[in-house]
């Protein structure tokens, strides 16, 4: 599938890869916005935001992409570069059994 197609199918929930890539087991998700009790926050997020998230509201999260990379980690923030934009070789992800 081509890039756009690619897209709608995040938009539903589907992961992702390109048949191009070299690492075993990458896939990128599109991660929805959300919204973070207040009560919630980790304390690494609270000290880049507590002097402007005023007291009792909840951190809102807008949608992003990740990547499960060949190393294994979650990446946030995943953006698609010129070849993975124009590629033709987009591919879902089988959803695992296990």
């Amino acid at each position: 599938m081509n890039f756009g197609q690619a897209l709608e199918a995040l938009k539903a929930g589907k992961r992702l890869r390109r048949t191009g890539w070299n690492g075993k087991g990458m896939f990128i998700a599109l991660m929805t916005s959300l919204d973070i009790p207040h009560g919630m926050i980790n304390g690494r997020t609270k000290a880049h935001v507590a002097d402007v998230l005023p007291d009792g509201k909840p951190l809102r999260s807008q949608p992003y992409l990740v990547m499960w990379t060949a190393q294994k980690l979650w990446q946030p923030g995943w953006l698609a570069s010129q070849a993975d934009m124009l590629a033709e070789d987009w591919e879902m992800v089988e959803e695992r059994s296990d």
